[in-house]
């Protein structure tokens, strides 16, 4: 582990979490789909590579892992480690994959540096933004939650508590691309005549650096250094390459050319179209899903913009123009971000009238967004902002991110659109569903649920979720789906250890099926 001692406080923590990230994958993704799992209080064992681990869990769905796993050698157990499982990992999957042990050293390595800088800095005074910047461990059931390219990924990271001054660009007029309302974009600083200004990620500047000396040569950019003086400055959020603008109050999604967990992370140019699209299609269906569900709210995603010199830099230099969570939120309302109340920590005093709460808030608008408006929101951990009032009770719900928004095939007329545009707009109806519901039930509520009970069993919370969910299925006329759902069906787990194996794109990720916790109920 490259730049912090092995015995260090945080490079033992990283590689705890590492270890934990990677079992609970084996788990659902390698020796669950085999038959190689049993359960032997206090343990679950599992067999990998014809080696056997035992670990001790908790948490139901959420798989969350305490004490130290082991390994049985020769008759003895021994203490587990993250190189050791790695090798079982390939060993038992086969073929070839060079790759794969390093992202998950860099994924640990990353951690153990995050620890480290997080001692000496403080997290920003606003609570939204500390949320959003308290995700140190990432995705708990990916092999490399935080692999991250780029040699300067760590100064612009959320996790180090990093806040910079963005960059401004000006886009001679005859090449500038943009759609929607851009408009908060040009009080960021002022342009020369015959151009308009460009906010752009520094990061993303130098990874582009090559690309843009000609545009910059001959007068299509010019560098307008960081705009209007200001000393406020611009904040990442858990995604990394979006941040708030606290001059604007506008979150702003820029394109970065690294790879972070699964996916190089830029703006599609059809996706920048998409966004634009979506937001005028989607202002209807809040207004009603609010309407329905008191407390709903979600960030629009109004305006793009961005140069015209070809796709490469047309994608690498865009930024989508997001609301913000304060701007949606009504008075004495803050809004935190779901992946943080997933993390372990001091429960409320009513767990069970807070969950309660919370399930009401974010399950039934993202059912209702698909069952009656044919909507596929993404309301896993990261999409989602929940708004709780002055006692700390979940009274809103945020919902986030154009990107993995989609339209049911079949239910809207997408005649208009250039063809690739609709084709990234939407997903067929199974494909719909599974997404809905392994980030609202695997994604989401599994974790919050685990971390609501501590070590304590989640059924009585699930029962909770379960009535929640009766009771709008009630509403409805029990749609088959859902019928479905809350009598036991398994339900489907993404796949994220088999696509990093596979080095496939993330969209070609597959699920397994997972024990659905609301079957014991039924």
């Amino acid at each position: 582990m490259t730049g912090l001692a092995l015995d260090s406080p945080a490079a033992a923590v990283a590689e705890e979490a590492s270890l934990a990230s990677l079992l609970r994958c084996c788990v659902r993704e390698v020796a669950g789909p085999r038959g190689q799992v049993w359960h032997a209080e206090p343990y679950t064992l599992l067999r990998v590579a014809a080696t056997l681990l035992r670990i001790r869990t908790h948490g139901g769905l959420a798989l969350r892992i305490e004490g130290t796993p082991e390994w049985l050698d020769r008759g003895c157990w021994q203490p587990l480690s993250v190189d050791m499982l790695v090798r079982l990992v390939e060993t038992e999957l086969g073929g070839s994959n060079e790759e794969f042990a390093a992202q998950v050293d860099a994924s640990r390595s990353a951690m153990a540096r995050l620890l480290a800088v997080r001692r000496g800095t403080s997290p920003p005074a606003d609570p939204w933004l500390a949320s959003e910047q308290g995700l140190v461990f990432g995705h708990p059931f990916h092999p490399s939650p935080k692999a991250r390219g780029g040699a300067d990924w760590l100064r612009y990271a959320p996790e180090a508590h990093a806040s910079f001054p963005l960059r401004l660009l000006g886009v001679r007029d005859d090449v500038l691309a943009e759609a929607g309302d851009t408009g908060p974009l040009d009080e960021l600083g002022t342009a020369p005549r015959g151009y308009t200004p460009l906010p752009a990620h520094p990061w993303q500047l130098d990874l582009l650096a090559a690309e843009l000396a000609a545009p910059l040569a001959d007068g299509r950019l010019i560098d307008l250094g960081h705009g209007s003086p200001s000393p406020r400055m611009a904040v990442p959020t858990s995604s990394v390459r979006t941040v708030y603008e606290p001059r604007i109050d506008r979150c702003l999604k820029f394109s970065l050319d690294v790879r972070i967990t699964n996916c190089v992370r830029k703006n599609s140019w059809y996706e920048l179209a998409g966004a634009v699209e979506l937001t005028r299609r989607l202002e209807p269906v809040f207004r009603d899903l609010s309407a329905s569900f008191p407390g709903t709210r979600w960030l629009p995603e109004p305006g793009y913009r961005s140069a015209d010199l070809g796709t490469r830099l047309l994608e690498g230099l865009s930024v989508i123009v997001r609301a913000s969570p304060w701007s949606v939120c009504r008075p004495g309302v803050t809004p935190l971000l779901s992946g943080a109340l997933a993390v372990p920590g001091d429960p409320p005093d009513e767990p069970v009238r807070w969950w309660r709460a919370y399930v009401e808030r974010v399950a039934p608008p993202v059912l209702d967004a698909y069952l009656t408006h044919g909507v596929v929101l993404e309301p896993h951990l990261q999409n989602v902002l929940v708004g709780v009032d002055t006692a700390g009770l979940p009274v809103e719900a945020v919902f986030r991110d154009m990107e993995g928004t989609k339209l049911v095939a079949g239910r809207h007329d997408l005649s208009g659109l250039p063809e690739r545009v609709a084709e990234a707009l939407t997903y067929d109806p199974a494909d719909g569903w599974n997404r809905v519901v392994y980030c609202l039930m695997v994604n989401h509520l599994a974790e919050v649920a685990a971390s609501l009970a501590g070590a304590e069993s989640t059924r009585e919370l699930w029962a909770v979720a379960g009535e929640v969910l009766a009771g709008y299925a009630g509403s409805r006329g029990w749609p088959r789906p859902l019928a479905d759902l809350l009598a036991g069906a398994p339900l489907p787990a993404k796949a994220n250890l088999s696509v990093r194996w596979a080095r496939s794109a993330d969209r070609s990720a597959g699920y397994v099926p997972v024990a659905n916790p609301l079957a014991v109920l039924s």
